[in-house]
């Protein structure tokens, strides 16, 4: 059985304050809902902050992104053996605003995913479709495309290390989510894509749910058979907002 993931990203948000209260919230509802895995991804400037205040807790936290160079002369960029010098077990790569803000390209995202694993963490392949593209009635093209370029780069085996996160870009921030039979039915097909190289490893891998899931939406789309948990955004700021998803994933075990 695969152990249900529930993640937060902060983006670009949080205070020395804010952030310290976030995590001491959080940590006994980690502790409490030990049949869940729970994780923060936080912006790189606080993650020195969360080592600190997660220290032996169950509570787990990564990176919003990571770079494909572990030093050098790339002013600005975060080496994933530094982040995981500090303790993340996980990156996120692909991001829907990572992809669009900063022209990632698939073979980017790919790069970035062989570089976290590299330096031992856990990268988050986030893939998904825009509006238009979803419209079209291409979301499994899309994502197929996505999840190749990973596939070719990197192998098939390296998704047992991994973890997909389906965001559909038309639901992240807008107050849109796509209802749980729709995203059961791309969590599906991700993972019937999958199987076509490593049965074994598409039956393993934790797909999760990143389009604006809720405290209201949560336990819905958790109750489906091929959705892993969540990616969450604004309401992973929200301690009890962050809580009830939390125990929204526990309640489906």
């Amino acid at each position: 059985m695969r152990t249900p993931l529930v993640m937060g990203n902060w983006k670009l948000n949080g205070t020395k304050e804010s952030v310290t209260a976030l995590v001491k919230a959080l940590l006994e509802p980690a502790a409490a809902n030990s049949g869940v895995e729970t994780a923060v991804c936080a912006p790189v400037i606080f993650i020195g902050m969360v080592e600190e205040l997660t220290k032996g807790s169950a509570l787990k936290y990564g990176s919003e992104d990571v770079d494909v160079h572990v030093s050098g002369a790339y002013t600005g960029e975060n080496s994933p053996a530094m982040l995981r010098e500090f303790g993340c077990t996980y990156a996120i790569v692909g991001h829907s605003e990572r992809r669009a803000y900063h022209n990632e390209t698939d073979a980017v995202v790919a790069a970035k995913f062989r570089a976290a694993q590299d330096a031992g963490l856990i990268p988050v392949l986030c893939i998904g479709e825009s509006l238009e593209q979803f419209e079209a009635g291409q979301t499994t093209e899309v994502c197929a495309t996505q999840l190749k370029a990973v596939i070719d780069a990197c192998g098939i085996a390296s998704f047992s290390k991994a973890v997909i996160a389906y965001e559909p870009i038309w639901a992240i921030g807008t107050g849109k989510t796509a209802t749980p039979e729709i995203a059961q039915n791309v969590h599906a097909g991700i993972r019937k894509l999958l199987a076509e190289y490593d049965p074994a490893v598409a039956e393993g891998v934790r797909i999760l749910y990143g389009g604006s899931c809720n405290a209201k939406t949560a336990y819905d789309l958790f109750r489906q058979p091929d959705i892993d948990g969540g990616l969450v955004g604004g309401a992973s700021l929200k301690a009890p907002d962050f809580q009830v998803i939390i125990e929204s994933a526990s309640k489906t075990l």
